[in-house]
């Protein structure tokens, strides 16, 4: 007869308690400005919100409240900062980001400089942030590189930039830069919808410069990083 053997138990010990993780320290300098040129100081910053009334009546707001509400925030978190509001004004039916009418509106410095370089080449292009579409030489330079984009691509582009705002149907494209050309190839509106999204996919972070109208066509819109260099004498076809 075989006799079993006892079943040692493991004695019962309490569990152990559930310990908080750690708070994260922030690195030193997390929050920080980036660094500053010698003999200068921060003193502040600017916030430039892209959003216009209607946008805001459809969240059930209304402008001054959202600054009302930054405002409120902004005496939580550092007591004593002064602040500043300004309201951006655009003419109805302006392209663009709302961020982008913003910032040109206000005159910010980064947009305002490319604005107001737009109509001449510069030494500083190579060392430049954002978009360069330079007409007078045929590129397209994306935060200082050259993109190497086809003839026809280039021609696409600058034909919607030289008629900014306004919706350019893929039948007009066509006419424009095939038939009107004599081109023996002749694309089909498919094809053009796939010119663009090549050259959208070169324009990477900026691509929506390049806007799809559904049932319409493409424009091109305003953006504060995106500097526009015409040859000289030049302007626009669509601006009087």
């Amino acid at each position: 007869m075989i006799t079993p053997l006892p079943v040692q138990q493991r004695p019962r010990t309490a569990p152990e308690p559930v310990r908080p993780a750690p708070a994260s320290v922030p690195a030193p300098g997390a929050g920080r400005p980036r660094a500053l040129p010698a003999g200068t100081e921060a003193r502040g910053f600017a916030l430039y919100v892209g959003f216009d009334e209607a946008k805001a009546a459809a969240a059930g707001t209304d402008l001054g409240r959202v600054v009302a509400e930054l405002k409120r925030v902004l005496a939580e978190l550092a007591p004593g900062a002064e602040a500043y509001a300004s309201v951006a004004l655009a003419p109805q039916g302006a392209g663009g980001r709302d961020v982008d009418v913003v910032r040109l509106a206000l005159q910010e410095p980064t947009a305002a400089a490319k604005h107001r370089g737009s109509s001449a080449a510069s030494a500083d292009d190579a060392d430049s942030t954002g978009v360069v579409v330079d007409i007078s030489r045929k590129r397209l330079q994306l935060n200082g590189e050259t993109v190497p984009l086809t003839y026809k691509e280039f021609e696409l582009l600058q034909y919607l930039v030289l008629r900014e705002g306004r919706t350019i149907e893929r039948a007009e494209l066509i006419e424009s830069l095939w038939t009107a050309a004599g081109e023996e190839d002749v694309p089909n509106e498919r094809t053009i919808d796939v010119h663009v999204r090549r050259l959208r996919s070169k324009l990477g972070a900026y691509e929506d410069i390049v806007r799809t109208v559904r049932g319409a066509g493409y424009r091109f819109d305003r953006h504060a990083d995106v500097v526009i260099r015409h040859a000289s004498g030049t302007p626009s076809p669509d601006i009087f």
